[in-house]
């Protein structure tokens, strides 16, 4: 069976001065039709006031997880740096019991140095997070096979990147889903690289989404073509606009009418 062709929403933690309006902004979300609703894993807003109002990942994910019925959930993506790597993993296992197998396990090498300094963690170089990153999951994996109870489900890894020694690798050997932000003809390159790591490591690389920021209507199907099955639209706070993901919705639903939530 085809994998559906999804749309997920980033709601960013940054710029509400009150958790309210991040709340509203899921269920507005969940009631407009998405697949994902995304937020993001930085401690201070990346964008506009860097000193302005900002939330916390995975605490909110389990309130995502009380709150929202259908939609899954997830980080787009968590620092592997500042993350404790078998405490995610119970963290992990945890949300996707209270959101009744609905998590997506989003995890990226980390790269706003500030998040790292100004909470005590060595920001270290590209290289050494990576590699960082490679220990990380496999620990993560390792710890997912050892808790009690189990998750309700293969919990999917997305890893997000496009480094193409290192972080294809990582996606290879680990991701359910691959989120890259490269345009049209450097994802067909970067899908090539994949699938020939995914060869040495003996998998199929077709069984890894690619995942894209949403691109607009004109182009969303160009990227369809090559591959991607997941647009996802960013927005902020105060307002958390979600008008360019009513767009992304009604282009969904115009062209893959009989799309279902959920990886296929």
């Amino acid at each position: 069976m085809p994998r559906p062709v999804r749309i997920g929403v980033q709601l960013q933690p940054q710029h509400a001065p009150e958790y309210q309006l991040l709340r509203d902004a899921v269920l507005r979300a969940e009631d407009l039709g998405v697949d994902i609703v995304f937020t993001w894993d930085h401690f201070y807003p990346l964008t506009g006031d860097p000193d302005g109002a900002h939330f916390e990942c995975w605490t909110m994910l389990g309130a995502w997880a009380e709150q929202t019925e259908r939609v899954e959930i997830g980080a787009l993506v968590s620092g592997g740096g500042y993350r404790n790597p078998d405490l995610l993993a119970d963290m992990a296992r945890t949300v996707d019991h209270i959101s009744r197998g609905r998590l997506i396990l989003g995890i990226g090498g980390g790269w706003f140095e500030r998040d790292y300094t100004e909470y005590g963690y060595d920001f270290g170089t590209a290289g050494s997070r990576l590699r960082l990153l490679g220990e990380y999951l496999a620990r993560i994996r390792a710890r997912i096979g050892k808790l009690n109870p189990a998750p309700t489900r293969h919990i999917p890894v997305l890893i997000g990147g496009g480094g193409e020694r290192k972080t294809l690798r990582l996606v290879a050997e680990y991701a359910d889903i691959w989120h890259s932000f490269a345009d049209l003809d450097a994802l067909r390159h970067k899908s090539r690289v994949l699938a020939g790591h995914a060869g040495d490591v003996g998998r199929d690389a077709e069984h890894i989404e690619r995942s894209v920021p949403w691109p607009g209507a004109a182009e969303a199907q160009a990227f369809v073509d090559a591959g991607v099955t997941l647009f996802t639209v960013g927005t902020g706070g105060p307002g958390y606009d979600l008008s360019v993901v009513a767009e992304a919705v009604r282009w969904r639903d115009d062209r893959f009418p009989q799309a279902l939530a959920g990886l296929a």
